[in-house]
This record gives structure tokens, sequence and C-alpha cells, in this order.
């Protein structure tokens, strides 16, 4: 089944070569200490029985892959957005709703033309693009695999569809082959970063990080309500306003921009080690949801997606 398409890939304007050559860069980033992201474990995960946090060593570790039309709309438009899932995370967030995925790591490993192919056929099923959810810790094989992509004939436009805590080094080795990348940014309080997501520095690494992505890609564009180009941002919504959201918004709309596209999440339930913490057993109410989507419209934000 094909489909029309909008617009053509970023990544269809590089030679092959130069889609080889960041590949290469990307697995030099690999070496110890590995700077795929932020945490610098001490490992050269180019040996496979060499792991860090993540435990992912030389080939990406795939949960599964299909067409997913929970995603944003501009992403499922009518053929779902083909999301491709990895297992593992660079976080640990005791309240992950896909803890199995992101912690327990459910998947199998898939070589860089597995991982193509799975590209590939999420295109032939009229998919609106090819979502790698959890990319953070695989840019390296994610690259690896591409040329074989697009030797197949892959065409769809690439979503990076991150926790926001993200390398810089490896970001710069995406320009010009992600059109869309869709972060999350979860904390503006450190304190509540390093107690939930056992991670250091999260709030000053994802303010860099969406400002790299949105000089990259801008703001959200679409097509036919469909897009293809720009900035999604994802902020969830936590109980007794763990996240932040005050400060969070007033950063997108001050340095980034107020046409800032930003889903302002209101499906926290209390999943994974949640219930061992008082303050986030709970849901969020009506009354702190409504709070969050005041605290975007007095900065100027209006594109909210709910």
């Amino acid at each position: 089944m094909g489909r029309t398409i909008l617009h053509r890939p970023s990544y269809l304007e590089l030679s092959p070569q130069e889609l080889r050559q960041r590949g290469e860069q990307a697995w030099e980033l690999m070496a110890s200490p590995c700077r795929v992201c932020p945490r610098h474990c001490k490992v050269d995960r180019r040996q496979d029985d060499k792991r860090g946090f993540c435990r992912v060593g030389m080939r990406a570790l795939v949960s599964s892959f299909s067409p997913h039309f929970g995603e944003e709309p501009p992403l499922v438009g009518v053929g779902g957005s083909g999301t491709i899932f990895l297992a593992s995370c660079n976080l640990a967030c005791v309240f992950c709703q896909n803890w199995e995925i992101s912690q327990a790591r459910w998947g199998r490993e898939m070589t860089d033309e597995q991982l193509a192919g799975a590209m590939l056929s999420l295109q032939a099923l009229g998919c609106h693009n090819i979502n790698f959810v959890s990319p953070t810790i695989c840019v390296p094989q994610i690259l690896a695999a591409l040329p074989h992509a697009v030797a197949g004939g892959l065409c769809l436009p690439l979503v990076y569809n991150s926790g926001g805590y993200d390398s810089l080094e490896a970001l710069r080795l995406l320009d010009g082959i992600f059109d869309i990348y869709m972060p999350d940014i979860k904390y503006a309080d450190e304190a509540f970063a390093r107690k939930y997501s056992l991670v250091k520095d999260y709030y000053p690494v994802a303010r860099a990080v969406l400002k790299e992505m949105h000089r990259q890609v801008g703001d959200l564009a679409t097509e036919d309500g469909v897009a293809v180009r720009g900035l999604i941002i994802r902020h969830l919504v936590l109980p007794q306003g763990l996240a932040g959201t005050a400060e969070v918004m007033r950063f997108i709309a001050q340095e980034l921009s107020v046409h800032s596209y930003v889903n302002v999440m209101a499906q926290y339930r209390p999943e994974n080690k949640a219930h061992s913490y008082p303050e986030l057993s709970r849901r969020i109410s009506v009354e702190e949801y409504q709070e969050t989507l005041e605290l975007a419209r007095r900065q100027g934000l209006y594109r909210l997606a709910r």
C-alpha cells in the first residue's frame, strides 16, 4: 500500500558517502567513555561485551515496530506513525509507563539490515513517517541502518522521539537527517530529576538539546495536516507541580518560540515504582491540568495539543 509523499526528507539530499561518514562518526562516539548520551559511561560499546547504564551494545535492541495511531495528530494522519520502539533508555523514571521496554529491556537485537527492513516495511504499510522511540542510545545504529533503507527506497521523514536527555555531539550528526524532533521536557527541578529519573543535570541538558533541535528544524510545519518538519515538545503534567511546568513553559516561549507545538500531556498514572512515592501515587486532577494549560497560555503559547 503506497502513499503520496508530501515532503522530500532531508536525508535524501545527502550523498551516500555523507550518510556513511555520519554513521562512522557516530560509531566513534561509542568508544570509551561512550559519548552517545550525556552519561558518558566509561565503556567501549564497540566491544559487544561492554555495556554501560543503558546495557545496549553494538546492535539496536528493538521491542516492536508497527503503525501507531496514538501519537500526536500531526504524526498520525490517516496512515499512522511508523513507530519503532527501541528497548532500553538512558533515564530510569520511577513512573515510566513503558518500563517493560525501557527498564526490563524487552526486545531483540537487530542488525543494520534488519533495522532498515523494519523502516521499509512501515513505509510499505502506508505510514507517514518513521518514528524512533527512545533513539538516544541507538544513534550509531540508526545511522548505520539508514543507507540500507535509502538504497531500498525509503522516502519518509524520520522522527526522533526522545526523553530530552540527549548528546549535543550526537544530535549534530543528525542535522539534515531527522526532519522531526519530538523530545520530552520532564523537569525543571534538578532534585526531582535525580530522585525520579536517576539523572543529573537534566534541565540544563534538556534546554540545550531543545535549542539545538529547534535550530535544526524550527517550528512544526505540516502539509495537509501531516507533520513534515519541525519540533514537537512533550511535557507530562505530574501531581503537585513536580514537573516545574511554569518554568518549562517560560523557557519554551522565551528561549525557543511562542509558535512551538507543545503537547501538554494529562495521561500521568502511577506505574512502575511510582506507588513507592506518595507524591506520585495518584493521577493528576482536572484543576492541576487546567492550571498547566493556563501557565502555557500566559506565556503566549497557543499551539497546545492535549
